[in-house]
């Protein structure tokens, strides 16, 4: 017997967890969990938060198995374009779990074939579509074909898939706001700011 689920499309996945609400508790006892795995999985947050901006939700992926393979954070703010509430997940993951595909509403368990894509198409785009920086590092990230309610961004930081998913899609223009991510488990600020559960976390998406 075992603890993974079981997707129409993908086959087998690691379970995946939400906590109900958000604190900075909770923070810390996803933090808990994803250390006793043998590889210890990012918790990636915009921080400093861009203006008006929170902490709305957390959840991660895997069983007692194999520990925790995945995590996403989400938070939620004004809409860069002035166009009302806007919500971005950021998703660490290990190759073939498919909590970031899930949210970017592509298929398979990871984007790689996306990213071939991207990377062969730029529509005249000489470079990557968005910088950031991960954990201090300079960090490309490419804008892959989602649904059009969201904008969905694939790149690689610490040895592991990042994706950085935003509702509705012209949120991704955020990302253009010279956004530094920081992964919680070397540190969590005491200034962070929480809000109400992002209903994308909750089933939405």
């Amino acid at each position: 017997m075992h603890s993974n689920w079981r997707c129409d499309n993908c086959g087998d996945v690691p379970p995946f967890h939400v906590a109900e609400h958000i604190s900075a508790e909770i923070v810390g006892t996803v933090l808990r969990e994803s250390a006793t795995s043998a590889e210890r999985i990012p918790l990636w947050c915009p921080w400093p938060l861009p203006s008006g901006w929170m902490v709305t939700g957390v959840g991660w992926s895997g069983d007692e198995r194999f520990g925790v393979r995945a995590t996403v954070l989400t938070c939620s703010g004004p809409e860069p374009l002035g166009g009302g509430p806007a919500d971005l997940a950021l998703i660490a993951e290990q190759p073939g779990v498919g909590l970031g595909t899930r949210f970017a509403g592509i298929p398979g368990l990871d984007p790689g074939h996306l990213l071939s894509e991207a990377l062969a198409d730029r529509g005249g785009h000489a470079g990557p579509h968005a910088k950031i920086k991960a954990a201090g590092h300079p960090t490309p990230l490419w804008c892959v074909k989602s649904p059009e309610d969201r904008s969905a961004y694939v790149s690689e930081a610490k040895g592991m898939w990042l994706y950085a998913v935003a509702w509705p899609a012209s949120a991704g223009y955020l990302l253009a706001e010279h956004v530094v991510l920081h992964d919680l488990s070397e540190g969590v600020p005491s200034e962070l700011v929480f809000g109400a559960p992002s209903p994308y976390l909750h089933g939405r998406a």
